[in-house]
């Protein structure tokens, strides 16, 4: 049965924060797992991941990771220095994962977040082959930890290397290691693919984890999102992995500012309420 996730930052104004809460909180709403801030956790003491991994397992839940790496960590750069600094800082991302009892990490796994196509190229095929050359190191070094690494289709207004799933299929065929899969993102996918179903059946079994958002990232089933064609899809591809949310509403602070929340999404939220009827929702129609 798919598991039902949601991403910590969804109550939080910076991407620094203590987990130890949320790890309580999410159970009692619904969830099944936890995505947490993979950049985050490596810089937590031993101690602090340990404490970390018993509190998940004392409430029964699953611990996933999600990081937009940093242009100083561009694992895709031309500069040798930049994508060897990005390898360590995968690794040691990698490593601190796999002490907590391994997992997924998804999102710009595969290059810098946010970014745009340097205006001294007029192709991004020189990007592209070092990001393969970087993910073929780092997907075989994961998956011997236990863990799996899910590159994000990233829309073109934060990303250029990987818009949608044709994209996405053709990169992780090149990569061609099972530590490297695919993440796809509703939000993102409202505004590159054609059509979600289709989409989902292009990634197939490539298809690592899902992530849940309405076209302006509110809450899975308070909007315009075609839920019933994905069900159908993730069914047809017989899609067992996480479905997590990852809804932002809050505008100010670190997370305003980077995803682009500059208004009132929705006024005086009950977070825990709209997180709480947003996993009933997710149950009942994509589960």
């Amino acid at each position: 049965m798919r598991k039902v996730g949601i991403y910590y930052a969804f109550w939080t104004h910076e991407w620094d924060v203590d987990f130890l809460p949320f790890i309580s909180k999410v159970p009692s709403l619904g969830f099944d797992q936890l995505e947490l801030n993979g950049g985050t956790v490596v810089g937590l003491s031993p101690a602090e991941r340990r404490d970390l991994k018993k509190a998940a397992e004392d409430e029964n839940l699953i611990l996933s990771y999600g990081i937009g790496l940093q242009k100083q960590y561009d694992v895709s750069s031309l500069e040798t220095r930049v994508r060897e600094k990005g390898l360590d800082f995968m690794k040691r991302m990698i490593d601190a994962v796999a002490e907590m009892g391994g997992g997924m990490i998804g999102g710009t796994v595969h290059s810098y977040w946010p970014a745009q196509m340097p205006a001294s190229l007029e192709s991004k095929q020189p990007i592209w082959e070092k990001s393969i050359e970087s993910m073929r190191i780092l997907a075989p070094y994961a998956y011997d930890r236990n863990v799996q690494l899910n590159v994000e289709v990233l829309n073109r207004f934060e990303q250029f290397l990987i818009n949608d799933s044709s994209e996405a299929v053709e990169y992780v065929s090149e990569v061609d290691h099972p530590g490297c899969r695919i993440l796809l993102d509703t939000f993102h996918m409202n505004i590159e693919e054609d059509s979600f179903a289709e989409a989902i059946r292009r990634v197939g079994s490539f298809l690592g984890a899902f992530h849940l958002g309405e076209t302006n990232r509110k809450m899975p089933g308070t909007g315009r999102i075609p839920w019933a064609e994905i069900k159908e899809a993730l069914d047809d591809v017989s899609f067992d992995g996480p479905l997590v949310m990852e809804p932002f509403l809050m505008k100010g602070g670190t997370v305003g500012r980077d995803i682009g929340i500059w208004r009132e999404i929705v006024k005086n939220p009950d977070l825990d309420e709209l997180a709480r009827k947003s996993a009933a929702f997710v149950r009942e129609n994509l589960v």
